[in-house]
C-alpha cells in the first residue's frame, strides 16, 4: 500500500513499522494506523494513549511513541517536511542510520546506501556463501558497485521483494551474518509482560501495582522492574502508586 502513492508520512510510519515486524502484519495494520492518523499533523496532536491503542497488535510498543515524537518534530521544526539529510534524521527517535536512509531513498528517490535483513540475505547469499562471519562492512563494497544511482527506490523495492523470496526458498543466510542475534523467547519474557501491562492500562485507565500483580498475574519484582522501565522510557506515569499512560 505504501508504494502504490509516495507520500513522506507514509514512508515513515511504514519504515517504523517495519523495524521488528513482518510484512505480512504490517500489511494489516498500516491502512488503519494512517486512517485514525492520516497525517504528520495529526500523529503530533494525538494522545499516547490512542496512539498506543492504534498500535496494539504491532508489538515494542516504543515505535508507536517514537512515531508520535517524530511527527511533533517534523510539523514543529521541520515545516511539516522529511528532511533529506540522513544525520539529521538520525537524531530523531527510534531512526537510525539505516532507517534513516531507507525513509530518504524511498520518499525522494536520491542513492543512499543501507543494509537491513533482506539487503544482507541477498548479498550473503550471493557473494559470500562460503563465509562464516559476514561484516556489513564487507557487504558494503558489493552494495556500492551494484547500487541503482539513477532509481534507487525501484532498486530497493526489487531488493526487499527478492530477499523475501529468499527468506522462503533457502536456508537462511543471514545467520551467516557478524550481526544475526536470534530473538529471544516471547513467552515469558518482560517483552509479554510489557505488552499485557499497556494492554491492561489502555482498557482500565489506571491501576495500582497490586491491581496489575492480581489481574495479570506476573512476578513481583519483575512487573515492579517492568514499571520501572516504562516509565523512564516516558509511556507509562505513576502518581502515588496509580499508574496510567502517559499524556
Amino acid at each position: 500500500m505504501w508504494r502504490d502513492t509516495i507520500k513522506s508520512y507514509w514512508v515513515v510510519v511504514s519504515e517504523i513499522m517495519l523495524q521488528q515486524t513482518q510484512v505480512p502484519r504490517v500489511v494489516e495494520k498500516f491502512p488503519l494506523f494512517v486512517k485514525s492518523f492520516p497525517d504528520f499533523l495529526s500523529l503530533a496532536s494525538a494522545s499516547l494513549e490512542d496512539v498506543l491503542r492504534a498500535w496494539q497488535g504491532m508489538g515494542y510498543n516504543r515505535r508507536g511513541k517514537y512515531l508520535r515524537e517524530i511527527a511533533k518534530l517534523i510539523t514543529e521544526k521541520y515545516d511539516g517536511t522529511v528532511p533529506k539529510d540522513p544525520s539529521v534524521l538520525e537524531t530523531f527517535p527510534g531512526i537510525g542510520p539505516a532507517t534513516a536512509r531507507s525513509i530518504i531513498v524511498y520518499t525522494y528517490n536520491i542513492p543512499e546506501l543501507f543494509i537491513e535483513t533482506n539487503v544482507r540475505r541477498i548479498y550473503i547469499h550471493h557473494f559470500f556463501k562460503d563465509a562464516t562471519t559476514v561484516s556489513d562492512k564487507d557487504i558494503l563494497p558489493r552494495l556500492i558497485e551494484t547500487m541503482d544511482q539513477e532509481n534507487p527506490r525501484e532498486w530497493y523495492y526489487a531488493l526487499m521483494d527478492y530477499g523475501t523470496f529468499l527468506g522462503k526458498s533457502v536456508s537462511n543466510p543471514n545467520r551467516k551474518s557478524k550481526h544475526y542475534s536470534k530473538q529471544s523467547k516471547f513467552d515469558g519474557s518482560n517483552r509479554q509482560i510489557r505488552g499485557t501491562v499497556l494492554r491492561s492500562l489502555l482498557a482500565t485507565g489506571t491501576a495500582d501495582a497490586e491491581e496489575l500483580k492480581t489481574k495479570l498475574g506476573f512476578n513481583k519484582e519483575r512487573l515492579y522492574n517492568v514499571l520501572a522501565d516504562l516509565i523512564s522510557e516516558g509511556i507509562v506515569a505513576e502518581e502515588k502508586g496509580i499508574y496510567k499512560i502517559t499524556s
